[in-house]
């Protein structure tokens, strides 16, 4: 059973648990590019991240079967390389990289995002670009998925594993960070 080029994720991992194992391949494509800056701007560019997102790409067809495919796949996806991530992280540094998470637990309120009222997106992922190594790892992950993997509150909080209005905290508090760094240099 070929599976088409324009055929959704959906239909695509549907095709996979159906035992189409080529079908994979079209995942592969659609995803190793966006995974793979994912990974660089996660990790700061490590040496071991081509590796660690072909291990992302492995465990995800090993663990296909789970994937519940009326859900979206992406999110799926990211969630898998973010595990990958943090162990790769974990390993770096030998010690736990997120402690007690103030954000989650006492999250505050935060108004729906306008535009980014204070400075355009462009401006924003250009800034953040060349500050990333600067922001905390709890900040820069939505960061990143929000500005470079387009991934909206729902979707990072599935990723996450915390909750929306968490993540909401997080791009703030992360955009609030970005723009000290950016006037500690102006």
């Amino acid at each position: 059973m070929a599976v088409s080029a324009d055929a959704t994720d959906e239909a695509i991992t549907k095709a996979v648990q159906a035992g189409d194992s080529n079908a994979f391949s079209v995942l592969v494509t659609r995803y190793e590019q966006k995974i793979a800056r994912y990974a660089k701007r996660f990790l700061l560019g490590g040496e071991d991240g081509k590796d660690i997102v072909q291990e992302v790409f492995i465990k995800a067809y090993i663990n296909i079967k789970s994937f519940d495919a009326s859900r979206r796949f992406s999110p799926w996806l990211y969630r898998i390389a973010h595990n990958e991530f943090v162990n790769a992280i974990k390993k770096r540094s030998k010690s736990p990289v997120f402690s007690f998470d103030f954000d989650t637990l006492f999250p505050h309120p935060v108004a729906k995002e306008t535009a980014d009222s204070e400075m355009s997106r462009n401006e924003l992922k250009e800034m953040l670009e060349k500050s990333l190594d600067q922001i905390d790892v709890k900040y820069r992950e939505p960061l990143v998925l929000y500005y470079f993997e387009e991934l909206d509150y729902g979707e990072i909080a599935q990723v996450l594993q915390i909750p929306a209005s968490t993540v909401g905290v997080r791009l703030k508090r992360g955009r609030d960070m970005l723009k000290t760094i950016v006037k500690k240099y102006e």
